[in-house]
């Protein structure tokens, strides 16, 4: 059935801008995949980035209990040291004492 003039330039415009719309929704699809996929790794970067602030907050948590520790043995070891020296200064006043009472005794 042949078309008049007007009305099949009609049709082929219809048919262009069909088959372009259909062209322009493949496009739109892949633009919207390119989009998810680009979103995924934004969370997957938040997410690393989570990760990575929970570490170094384990690391901080960590660090500051080994600098308690630290202090705690070097507490220990000054009273440890403390005790060694007035000891020590006992054994040399006994030691003094000893040898003024040993001299006496033996100059009387």
């Amino acid at each position: 059935m042949p078309l008049k003039v007007p009305v099949a330039k009609l049709v082929i415009k219809d048919l262009i801008s069909g088959d372009g719309a259909k062209a322009e929704v493949l496009d739109l699809n892949k633009v919207i995949g390119l989009k998810d996929d680009q979103i995924k790794l934004f969370k997957e970067k938040d997410t690393l980035k989570d990760q990575k602030i929970s570490n170094l907050e384990l690391i901080i948590v960590k660090k500051d209990e080994q600098f308690n520790l630290e202090r705690q043995k070097s507490e220990s070891l000054l009273k440890e040291l403390k005790g060694q020296r007035r000891k020590t200064f006992l054994y040399k006043v006994g030691s003094f004492v000893g040898v003024l009472a040993t001299s006496a005794l033996l100059i009387k």
